[in-house]
C-alpha cells in the first residue's frame, strides 16, 4: 500500500509527466511512459516516485525522483540503496534525482554522490541534485512546468506578490490544478505575510486543513511546522495591533497571547481592532 506522501508526489508528477522527466534530466527528447511502484521489500520509500521513461539515445530506463522537504545528511546512502533496489526490481538502468525543496542550514553540505572505500574496495553512486531555491520562478511559469507551480514562492525570484498572483492564475486556468492551491499557499507562507496570501488567494488555515494535501504533509510533520509558523505570525500580528492602539502591552498579556491556539488568535485579531481598551481586550482572553 502506497504511503500518503507517495500519493502526493505522484500526483504532482502525473500532472505533466513528460515536462517533468525532461526537466529533471535536462533532455527534451525524454518521454515518460509509466509511474511505477516505489515500494521495496524490507525498506519503505516514503517520498519517492519512479517513472519509466525512454529516449532515442538511451531507450527504456528509470527516473528515480526523491523529493525532500529538507536535505538529510543520510541522503547519499539512501540514494545508493534506492538505485540498487530499483534496478534489481525493474531490470532497467536508473537515473536518480534528488529534489530539495527548502535550503538546509548553512553548516550542511549537500552531496551529489555516495562515495565510500572500505578495505581497498570502493563504492560510488552519483545522482543529480536539484535545489528548488536555485530554480528560476519565471522559467517555471513560462515553460510551463505545472508540477512546480505550487513551489513558485520559494523558487529563485518567486517570493513576491506578483509571482504569487501569476502562480495562482496559472493554477486556476486549469481545473486539474485547482487542488494544488492549498500547497501553493503553504509554500507562500514561508516568504509572504499571511494576510497578503489570504487577500490574493481567499485562503485560510481551514482550507488547508480540509485539503488532502494537508493530510499528506501532516504525515511527515510538515503541517505542524507550517501551522506553528502561522501561529507565531498571528501572535506577532496581534501584538502589533495592540501596541499600535494601546502603546505598550503588559507582560502578563503577552504571556497569555503566547499560550493561545491558532483558532483563538484568529478570533482575537478582530477583537483587538474593535475593543476600546486593553482591559476590555483582556476580558476576551481565554482563562
Amino acid at each position: 500500500m502506497a504511503k500518503p506522501v507517495d500519493i502526493g508526489s505522484k500526483r504532482l508528477i502525473s500532472l505533466a509527466p513528460n515536462a517533468w522527466v525532461q526537466w529533471v534530466t535536462g533532455n527534451p527528447q525524454v518521454r515518460a511512459s509509466q509511474l511505477l511502484d516505489a515500494e521495496f521489500q524490507w525498506i519503505s520509500r516514503e517520498s519517492d516516485v519512479i517513472v519509466k521513461a525512454s529516449s532515442p539515445q538511451h531507450k527504456e530506463f528509470l527516473i528515480l525522483n526523491e523529493l525532500q522537504l529538507r536535505y538529510d545528511q543520510k541522503m547519499p546512502q539512501r540514494m545508493r540503496n534506492y538505485v540498487a533496489l530499483a534496478e534489481e526490481k525493474y531490470n532497467l538502468s536508473a537515473y536518480p534525482v534528488l529534489i530539495n525543496i527548502l535550503p538546509p542550514p548553512t553548516t550542511v553540505t549537500i552531496e551529489n554522490c555516495y562515495d565510500r572505500e572500505f578495505m581497498g574496495l570502493k563504492a560510488r553512486q552519483d545522482y543529480r541534485v536539484i535545489n528548488l531555491w536555485e530554480v528560476e520562478a519565471e522559467l517555471v511559469l513560462e515553460q510551463p512546468l505545472p508540477p512546480l507551480f505550487p513551489f513558485v514562492p520559494i523558487l529563485f525570484g518567486g517570493g513576491s506578490e506578483s509571482k504569487l498572483r501569476s502562480a495562482v492564475q496559472a493554477l486556476r486556468a486549469d481545473q486539474t490544478l485547482n487542488q494544488l492551491e492549498p500547497l501553493l499557499a503553504f509554500f507562500a507562507s514561508f516568504v509572504l505575510e499571511i494576510p497578503l496570501i489570504q487577500q490574493i488567494m481567499r485562503w485560510d488555515m481551514t482550507v488547508l486543513r480540509e485539503s488532502p494535501w494537508y493530510q499528506e504533509i501532516l504525515q511527515e510533520g510538515v503541517a505542524q511546522g507550517i501551522e506553528q509558523g502561522i501561529q507565531q505570525e498571528r501572535r506577532g500580528s496581534l501584538e502589533r495591533i495592540l501596541k499600535l492602539r494601546f502603546s505598550e502591552i503588559p507582560v502578563e498579556i503577552s504571556v497569555r497571547i503566547q499560550a493561545l491556539t491558532l483558532e483563538q488568535l484568529e478570533e482575537l485579531m478582530a477583537t483587538a481592532l474593535t475593543v476600546n481598551s486593553l482591559d476590555e481586550f483582556t476580558q476576551h482572553l481565554p482563562n
